[in-house]
């Protein structure tokens, strides 16, 4: 992926943890680490609270060496449904960040778990209040964050109105936003036109594909505009990760299989019809 553009692509780790909630691969974060790489990709985005031994930075940092890759992210997801981080929220959100401090630049990238729809308002309100104050405390301490909306229909934040609440209220000082394009499309929405209307918080960016049979596809196979968005990146010089999170159907047998594909199909037909 050497071709003169101003971002990189990483790859996500939610593609093994679709299998049975993570158990069939949990503990193999080393082998998922190897596989990115022999996709051509330059970095790796795990989920904090599933990395196995590999939490311990000093192993982390060595088998990233290992295989020439880099740490562009950690995906910081918890329930966060109440009015304060809880005790323990709190205590694995400070981890996260003491993890990321051992390397510079990497961006600790907070999602909440969907719990339902109920008491929508007030749980918007919370939502928003926590992820300032963890984005505060990371960057007190250097670390980049931003804030990664989803899509399930128990998600608090997958409609276009959801959004307008939630990216309106976040603190542009401390965190910026992650589109995922397809949760935007998921949730109804055009996922360049949305990520042109926020374009000043955009600062780490979620490729996957969706055909809305009845959500995620393999990438390149869906209705996404990967290209269109891709160029639009490329035109405004954003220089920050694309980190592909391919939910298609595959990974439920075969992740490695999934992630090797988009490796091939962003070297091969992605960059090579950008302009």
């Amino acid at each position: 992926m050497s071709q003169q553009i101003p971002f990189r692509f990483g790859s996500e780790v939610y593609t093994w943890f679709m299998s049975n909630s993570g158990q069939t691969h949990q503990g193999r974060l080393g082998h998922m680490i190897e596989v990115i790489a022999k996709a051509g990709f330059t970095g790796i985005q795990p989920i904090f609270t599933w990395m196995g031994d590999l939490i311990d930075p000093d192993k982390l940092e060595a088998k990233l060496k290992e295989q020439g890759i880099e740490l562009a992210a950690l995906a910081l997801a918890l329930d966060w449904n109440e009015a304060e981080e809880t005790d323990r929220e709190r205590e694995v959100a400070d981890h996260a960040i003491s993890v990321l401090q051992r390397f510079p630049g990497a961006m600790l990238n907070t999602v909440q778990i969907p719990t339902g729809r109920h008491n929508l308002e007030e749980r918007q309100k919370r939502l928003v209040n926590i992820v300032n104050r963890v984005s505060a405390r990371a960057a007190e301490k250097g670390v980049p964050c931003s804030y990664h909306p989803n899509s399930p229909h128990t998600s608090i934040i997958r409609t276009e109105e959801d959004y307008k609440i939630v990216l309106e209220a976040l603190d542009p000082s401390v965190t910026g936003w992650t589109p995922d394009v397809g949760h935007i499309i998921n949730g109804g929405m055009d996922p360049l036109a949305k990520m042109k209307e926020y374009q000043s918080l955009i600062n780490h960016v979620h490729f996957k594909d969706w055909d809305g049979n009845p959500e995620f596809t393999l990438m390149g196979k869906g209705k996404v505009d990967l290209l269109g968005v891709t160029q639009w990146l490329k035109d405004i010089n954003y220089s920050g990760w694309i980190i592909c999170e391919d939910e298609g159907e595959e990974a439920l047998e075969d992740p490695d299989f999934v992630t090797l594909h988009d490796g091939k199909w962003i070297q091969q037909d992605l960059i090579p019809a950008l302009k």
